[in-house]
């Protein structure tokens, strides 16, 4: 394969990466990594040495343990249930087939429901609902901004 088809997979890995970071259905980070790893070795890590792409992984490891605990942390914070969290994680799943903005606040919905099954109380499922939104809107924001520094520091090893 000539290396104009390899940087072309490469950029296309990165921009599917970089659009993975606001949808939940795709791994952003991994695929942004991927395009990295891709650039790094089609000039044999020559331009883009082994180092860059270590700070990228940790970089993407980063990204994917905040993801998971941002929204854990913000629901937690606010006293959440179990059954709270599984709302949330359910509300997730559901908000893929629901476009964008369920994406965005089924996970608020499944996880207010959760904790109003579990406690009865109104007032508490609204506040852990918020909380975990909150929470994995941050996790989100983190990941999009660890994506984002992940491709300028390839492209600065890459440039110059």
């Amino acid at each position: 394969m000539n290396d104009f088809l390899l940087w072309g997979l490469s950029a296309l890995l990165i921009a599917v990466g970089l659009a993975g970071t606001v949808l939940p259905a795709l791994p952003g980070t991994a695929f942004v990594l991927g395009g990295i790893v891709l650039g790094a070795w089609i000039d044999d890590f020559t331009r883009v040495p082994v180092w860059v792409v270590v700070v990228c992984t940790v970089l993407a490891v980063l990204a994917w343990v905040l993801d998971y605990v941002a929204g854990l942390l913000g629901a937690r914070r606010a006293g959440a249930s179990k059954q709270a969290l599984i709302g949330a994680a359910v509300g997730t799943v559901v908000g893929l087939f629901m476009g964008i903005v369920g994406v965005l606040f089924m996970p608020l919905v499944g996880a207010a429901v959760g904790e109003y099954l579990a406690r009865k109380n109104e007032r508490q499922a609204v506040t852990v609902g918020v909380a975990t939104w909150l929470g994995i809107m941050a996790g989100l924001l983190a990941k999009v901004v660890l994506a984002c520094m992940m491709i300028g520091i390839f492209v600065v090893a890459l440039v110059f």
